[in-house]
């Protein structure tokens, strides 16, 4: 008599059938949701225009959220024993975030700089935008971002110093409220070395060249 037991293949087709099965069914929630929205904003969901706005608009923050799904550890690679102990600056760096308040557009650039520390860690030049947008596709606050981008460049790379300026259009500003579409907010935010007064002039003075 033979017996079919199933195989460590069987075993990860049926995870992953379960793991599809269970994306495909946030989605559907998600949309839902959108449809409801239209609906109390007094449209037809089903209008030709509308019928495909909810997986779309479900797809799009999809993307627009996607940093949470990234960790910096992970992302980030950093080269040792360069014997290079001066400032490294690189900007501007583009972003497109989602204010968490109102859930609306803020935009802009981004300026980082970091000194190295005893073991002279660098970090590869594009992993600079790539620290922004994992931090910036989530739903934020720009001061908190701006921390939060600050805070884990000194963090990873064990610097001396790092620094990150960041300047902001806000749809929720531009659109709506007072309607002021050319204010911006610029936010700075230190640590290390960068508090001594020679360096964050010289950070400052960097970027605004």
């Amino acid at each position: 008599m033979s017996h079919d037991f199933p195989t460590w293949e069987d075993g990860m087709r049926e995870q992953q059938r379960r793991e599809q099965e269970a994306r495909e069914a946030i989605e559907e929630q998600r949309m839902a949701g959108i449809r409801h929205m239209l609906q109390a904003l007094g449209e037809d969901p089903d209008r030709e225009g509308l019928k495909d706005t909810p997986r779309r608009v479900v797809r799009a923050w999809a993307e627009l959220t996607a940093g949470y799904k990234l960790e910096p550890k992970k992302l980030l690679t950093t080269f040792g024993g360069e014997n290079y102990d001066q400032m490294i600056l690189c900007g501007p760096i583009e972003f497109f975030s989602t204010c968490e308040h109102h859930l609306l557009p803020f935009f802009g650039k981004a300026w980082l700089a970091y000194i190295p520390g005893k073991e002279n860690k660098i970090i590869g030049l594009s992993k600079l935008p790539r620290l922004v947008e994992i931090y910036s596709r989530r739903l934020q606050n720009q001061e908190r971002m701006t921390k939060q981008i600050a805070t884990t460049l000194a963090m990873l790379l064990d610097a001396k110093g790092a620094a990150c300026l960041v300047r902001g259009q806000h749809f929720c500003m531009m659109a709506r409220g007072v309607k002021q579409a050319d204010a911006q907010m610029t936010t700075c935010a230190i640590e290390g070395v960068f508090f001594e007064p020679q360096v964050r002039a010289e950070f400052l003075n960097l970027v605004s060249k």
